[in-house]
């Protein structure tokens, strides 16, 4: 135990607790005035290899893995960062992890928060009331007032105060002060900027006097700030206007480039790019140049990532998409959408049907809505009940479920008018007779059921593995499942075989170092203690 642990004026105990097939009770020192008795509690982890051998024991009232090598744990004496063998080695100075975000532990304390590198470092003092992280940088409010800690340099440094204070994703801190921004990171920490944007790319969209520009994760403009209009498309390009002609440019880290440049109108109408000649629609563009150069295009409509409904003058349809022709522009659809199994959804006069690659229908319009292929089977809806066809449009299933789920691994998941779920195969017959009142899909292909507020697991045919007896379930790998039952918590395996008893107040899995750590449930102990001036008789001894 670590210093501070016998700090009491009026109690000093140490109770270690152990709990296994025979108990022992260690009262190491006890003072104690006025009261006749004291009730403690003891809590003890055993820590098991995965085959169930005690390793060893240890006294915390929590302790949480962190990561792969950062484990934490709380008792009496505070807060601890622990060695793999569960021994106190850091004193994280809180009462509980805030936030772990590798490699960096944020601790909240009395005081407010504070930040340790997970080998151990303290970076930040338990004082702030925000903390921002990057793997080598942090960021600090109190008030108005920002701090930043590099990990590099091991030091703090106050940035003052602002408005408003950013920590990028690649890394940069914006300050907004007054009506400025500025990135105390650069080797220009006083410049002043009128803009400045973060975007999903490495680039900062910066604006001054003189026009718009990109900044790099340096702080150096990589475009110089010229350009008349820019914004952001997708990844580290931009879309931009300047002067008398349109500019498609791809930020770098050295010097942006112009991946494409038109005297003719590009319009820009959010994800969607277009570029018309004399006035007629003639290109789709994407971020470096043209999707697609065709004569007699009338619109286009972007109906999902890289998805686009192109329309010709002739009436006809096609689903174009990063590489091409998805489906064909030959079709008299009104709407196609994202496909599976080269079969596309697609309406005409109201209905829904199935459009082949080549833009013939492979399965005619005549369902109020569908749902994608999944296993060669697809879902469809007749007034606010669906049922199953296969890929020839043959019903498979008459339309009687309230949801349908797509087929995985042979099974789909069906909810009745009754909000009762059961699987069906893939002959649309129900594997389970009785409903469940929930159903959920599980790596390893095995499926959670709950009824009645208890859980059980299936696997992936629908036959029981475990039976409907518990309050929650984890499935933890293919062959090791945390199951909690009445409070208590075990782990069995897919043939209801008991590896760790369900005893235990809770159940932790340390893959690094391949443990269990179980946490066994509070004992109370209560310890008489002789009041002042009583004297024990000759001879007698202590019970405990």
């Amino acid at each position: 135990m670590t210093k501070g642990a016998f700090e009491n004026p009026l109690v000093i105990l140490y109770l270690g607790h152990y709990q296994t097939a025979m108990r022992k009770t260690f009262i190491l020192a006890f003072t104690l005035l006025f009261l006749t008795s004291i009730p403690v509690f003891a809590q003890t982890w055993e820590v098991f290899d995965l085959k169930g051998t005690l390793q060893q024991r240890a006294i915390f009232d929590r302790i949480e893995i962190l990561g792969e090598t950062v484990i934490t744990g709380k008792n009496e004496s505070g807060l601890f960062l622990l060695s793999p063998d569960l021994r106190p080695m850091l004193d994280l100075q809180g009462d509980e992890v805030y936030q772990y975000l590798q490699p960096w532990i944020v601790v909240k304390g009395p005081k407010g928060l504070g930040a340790f590198h997970e080998y151990g470092q303290l970076a930040l003092p338990l004082e702030y009331e925000e903390i921002k992280t990057y793997p080598n940088l942090l960021l600090a409010r109190k008030g108005r007032e920002y701090w930043m800690f590099e990990r590099g340099k091991n030091k703090i440094t106050a940035l003052g105060s602002a408005e408003e204070a950013k920590l990028t994703h690649h890394g940069m801190i914006i300050l907004k002060k007054g009506e400025k921004f500025y990135l105390p990171l650069s080797s220009q920490p006083d410049r002043g900027y009128d803009y400045l944007e973060e975007n999903e790319g490495n680039f900062l969209l910066a604006k001054e006097s003189t026009g718009f520009g990109l900044i790099n994760r340096e702080g150096i403009f990589v475009l110089e700030p010229v350009i008349d209009q820019l914004e952001h498309t997708r990844g580290n390009f931009f879309y931009g206007f300047d002067e008398n002609q349109y500019l498609l440019i791809q930020g770098d880290e050295i010097r942006a480039q112009v991946s494409y440049n038109s005297y003719h109108r590009i319009t820009k109408e959010g994800n969607l790019m277009l570029e018309y000649i004399h006035g007629k629609l003639r290109r789709i563009i994407e971020e470096d140049g043209i999707l697609l150069d065709a004569v007699g295009m009338e619109s286009v409509t972007l109906i999902g990532n890289d998805l686009y409904n192109v329309r010709f003058r002739d009436n006809k349809l096609g689903l174009l998409g990063k590489k091409g022709w998805l489906v064909q522009p030959i079709s008299d659809a009104e709407w196609i959408g994202a496909g599976s199994e080269g079969l596309f959804p697609a309406k005409k006069n109201g209905k829904t049907g199935f459009l082949s690659e080549a833009g013939t229908w492979a399965i005619q319009p005549q369902f109020e809505e569908v749902g994608n292929f999944s296993e060669k089977i697809a879902s469809f809806r007749k007034g606010n009940s669906w049922g199953l066809i296969n890929a020839d449009g043959r019903i498979v299933n008459d339309p009687k479920w309230k949801e349908l789920k797509k087929f995985e691994n042979g099974t789909a998941i069906a909810k009745s008018e009754d909000t009762s779920y059961y699987l069906l195969n893939s002959s649309g017959n129900v594997i389970n007779p009785t409903g469940f009142e929930k159903i959920c899909r599980l790596k390893e292909g095995f499926l959670l059921v709950e009824s009645q507020g208890k859980k059980g697991i299936l696997d992936s045919n629908g036959h029981i593995l475990l039976s409907l007896e518990y309050d929650q379930v984890e499935v933890v790998s293919k062959d090791l499942i945390i199951v909690h039952k009445n409070g208590l918590a075990g782990i069995i395996n897919t043939a209801g075989n008991t590896l760790f008893p369900i005893q235990y107040q809770q159940i932790q899995l340390d893959w690094a170092d391949q443990k269990v750590l179980a946490k066994e449930m509070y004992i109370p102990v209560v310890i008489p203690v002789e009041e002042p001036g009583t004297k024990r008789k000759k001879g007698a001894k202590s019970s405990l």
